[in-house]
């Protein structure tokens, strides 16, 4: 496994930081990974993930949006976070490997609109998607996957205050091709209760071997 720290130019002229982690072989997929709202590319989980995936033969590309960057709190704009989406896409991809976008939480949900708007991936992994606001069930965020026929996998936990188990299982029905994996017992940041029997690096590790499996079956 090795990994290397680099700058993606973006239309305005700035750059966000990407990193890339690669397998000692010749990998079949490359996945790229954007963190939640309150997260950077320093995201436990993104780290974990990209050292499983190199582990299983998955390279994987991580990286922040311009907000981060300028260690701001609030998210950029959609146009910009899509635009930074696009502009990763358009620097990383490689026409010898399968491409799959993702990531946790908003990172991922803006990964799919910018799959769903017409760029080009072979798959769309999507961990604790934001369905709707906390409490906010009727404010949705599905109307751009329903129509989307690249493999989908969903997995998120079952306390996940961002869209219920039956909510998420339902999109996933909904869609010409998407699975919903559930994470027992954890919550939106993939943590679990003290009085669970795991802990949340377990629930790492069944959510990357998920995604894995899922990969290895695709065409």
């Amino acid at each position: 496994m090795s990994s290397e720290t680099f700058r993606v130019a973006l239309e305005d002229g700035s750059d966000v930081e990407a990193r890339r982690t690669s397998p000692a072989a010749q990998p079949v997929w490359l996945f790229i990974y954007s963190p939640g709202a309150g997260s950077n590319i320093h995201d436990p989980f993104g780290e974990y993930l990209s050292k499983r995936l190199a582990s299983a033969n998955v390279a994987s590309v991580r990286f922040q949006f311009p907000y981060m960057e300028a260690r701001k709190r609030g998210p950029d704009r959609p146009a910009v976070l899509e635009a930074t989406w696009r502009a990763v896409i358009d620097a990383v991809r490689e026409p010898s490997l399968k491409l799959c976008v993702g990531g946790r939480s908003m990172g991922g949900r803006i990964g799919s609109q910018v799959v769903a708007s017409g760029t080009e991936a072979d798959a769309i992994a999507l961990f604790a998607y934001p369905l709707h606001p906390p409490g906010k069930p009727e404010r949705r965020r599905d109307d751009h996957l329903l129509d989307l026929s690249v493999p989908t996998l969903f997995c998120s936990g079952d306390r996940d205050a961002f869209g219920t188990t039956d909510e998420l299982s339902d999109l996933a029905k909904a869609m010409p091709n998407a699975r919903h994996h559930i994470l027992a017992g954890a919550d939106h940041g993939f943590n679990v209760k003290k009085s669970d029997e795991r802990t949340r690096e377990e629930v790492w590790e069944e959510a990357a071997t998920t995604f894995v499996d899922w990969l290895e079956e695709l065409p």
